[in-house]
């Protein structure tokens, strides 16, 4: 097994980081720096700057529209990004329903959508979790009738990303009441929001950020051709939309930043460093294995059931991280700042980061599947356990 990267891969990386360093525009990077969010329109400008080099869509085959980045490739795009940092291109777009487009659309529908979709002319949320159905999604409510040419839909979907950004939702609805297991029954479509009977309801998080949301469905015509796959067969769209782009899931780049954060943070303390030595040895640790599985995946683009393995650990050294960012900090990090005020030349705007971005953390061992759900998958995919 051979873990170093090719003369291409490395090559690859240095043109992928010079573009950054040349395109990415400085208030937006300084933002990603203190870990401020960017505006909408600061998202959308990298978006379309990505989009016009042919990278805003790493996860989509040539055939789609996408740059066909091999697996390795696409880890090493990602890396970069995190590292920078930069914003990734909107995963509601580009590793969701992109991909999903290209795998089950009708010719009309990636027509309409993919390469919108690729340059944000259409900013997406996802509208899967319900109260009562979010790690056991198929328990979901949201109904959908047939009546003529169109769904009449009506229900309740909760923490949708950017669904105040959004101008479609993709979502899941049951279309048949009647069906044997919960799992069958359900039907993927399209809703565009402007659509009259949406309404958009804010989320503010521990974090004191709106970038969730309710969305309740009242009678919503929907247009048959909206309908994504076949019929009751939505959970087959679901699994497969759940299962792509693994790649980078560990967000290794990103557990970087925070530690080179909390280093110069802590100075000569000695305590604080001895925790960053020991979270340094398993984030390398982690390194190796993701790069193991890359090299296992090279010439294919299968999901691996081990990504399970990179997001559970993943996210632990992420949390891990941002608690020692907040004991270097100590006291500074109770200033609050919010992404509306000015950016300094000091470290005050990003210390007041640091207790917000550690709260939001936590719900990282929820979204994108549950610590739990990944363990259970590791424990009957890895481990052959019933």
């Amino acid at each position: 097994m051979d873990l170093r990267f090719t003369a291409e891969e490395e090559a690859f990386r240095r043109d992928v980081r010079a573009f950054i360093r040349d395109n990415l525009d400085p208030v937006t990077h300084h933002k990603m720096l203190d870990g401020r969010t960017p505006s909408k329109a600061e998202i959308v400008a990298w978006q379309r700057t990505l989009n016009a080099r042919g990278w805003a869509t790493p996860s989509w085959p040539k055939e789609a529209g996408g740059p066909g980045f091999s697996v390795v490739e696409r880890y090493i795009f990602l890396d970069e990004l995190h590292q920078a940092p930069a914003p990734e291109p909107i995963s509601f777009n580009v590793s969701m329903i992109g991909p999903v487009l290209a795998a089950f659309g009708t010719a009309a529908q990636k027509e309409r959508f993919l390469a919108a979709t690729a340059n944000i002319d259409i900013w997406w949320a996802q509208g899967f979790s319900e109260p009562g159905a979010g790690s056991d999604l198929a328990a979901l409510r949201t109904s959908a009738r047939r009546d003529g040419d169109h769904y009449v839909v009506s229900g309740h979907k909760i923490w949708q990303g950017m669904a105040h950004h959004a101008d479609w939702m993709f979502t899941l609805v049951r279309t048949d009441q009647q069906a044997p297991k919960k799992q069958m029954g359900i039907s993927f479509l399209l809703i565009d929001l402007r659509l009259p009977g949406v309404t958009i309801r804010p989320i503010v998080t521990i974090d004191g950020r709106h970038e969730v949301n309710e969305v309740f469905l009242d009678e919503v015509r929907v247009p048959v051709d909206c309908l994504v796959g076949e019929e009751n067969k939505g959970w087959d769209v679901t699994k497969f939309l759940l299962s792509n782009e693994r790649t980078g899931i560990a967000r290794i780049g990103m557990t970087k930043h925070l530690v080179r954060r909390v280093k110069r943070l802590a100075g000569a303390d000695e305590a604080v460093l001895r925790k960053v030595a020991a979270l340094e040895a398993e984030l390398k640790i982690l390194e190796i294995t993701q790069l193991r599985i890359l090299d296992a995946q090279r010439g294919s683009n299968a999901a691996d059931p081990r990504s399970s393995v990179l997001k559970l650990k993943g996210v632990e050294l992420r949390q891990a991280a941002s608690e020692l960012l907040l004991e270097a900090a100590g006291p500074a990090a109770l200033e609050i700042a919010s992404d509306e005020d000015p950016l300094g030349e000091d470290d005050a705007e990003w210390l007041g980061s640091i207790m917000p971005n550690y709260g939001i953390l936590r719900a990282a061992s929820i979204y994108g599947g549950s610590s739990e759900v990944q363990k259970t998958i590791v424990a009957k995919t890895l481990l052959g356990l019933s």
